[in-house]
């Protein structure tokens, strides 16, 4: 009867070791497959204070800077990104999409390379309601952000 017992408690002891093991691989390559799908956000002051590397995808928000937006005879457009602290030059190659403008909130996903926020990606933003949390909470930070409720008006 032992010579059972210790069968069964050996199978045992096997199959967790192969659970666990499995467990590990699939967390693994889950992390693996999900490591370019996450991008930081940071604002403008963040990235002024502490640039990151050229190969790091992050996003930045913020409101495009009154005055600052370049369009040249391709396809690419300049302008800066402010959260009122500090300003960021962004270049974009494409189509922006149609709520972009000068005043409005911009999220941008991208690149910062040599002094300039490379951008793969732009989401535009017509007004700061429908502003993602982290665009806000930068503005606010800086003192330029109002929530609508406290304009006053209607």
């Amino acid at each position: 009867m032992s010579g059972l017992k210790s069968l069964k408690k050996r199978r045992r002891v096997q199959i967790i070791l192969v659970a666990a093991v499995a467990l590990a691989t699939a967390t693994g390559l889950i992390g693996y497959a999900l490591r370019d799908g996450i991008s930081f956000f940071r604002s403008p002051s963040q990235v002024a204070e502490t640039p990151p590397g050229p190969r790091e995808v992050f996003r930045i928000g913020g409101l495009v800077e009154k005055g600052s937006l370049i369009r040249g005879m391709g396809e690419t457009i300049r302008f800066r990104v402010t959260d009122g602290g500090a300003t960021i030059p962004v270049a974009f190659t494409g189509v922006p999409p149609d709520l972009f403008a000068e005043g409005q909130g911009v999220v941008a996903t991208g690149s910062y390379v040599n002094g300039t926020f490379e951008a793969t990606e732009i989401l535009a933003k017509h007004d700061e309601t429908y502003m993602p949390k982290e665009v806000v909470d930068a503005l606010k930070e800086q003192g330029v952000y109002v929530a609508p409720e406290d304009k006053g008006g209607s």
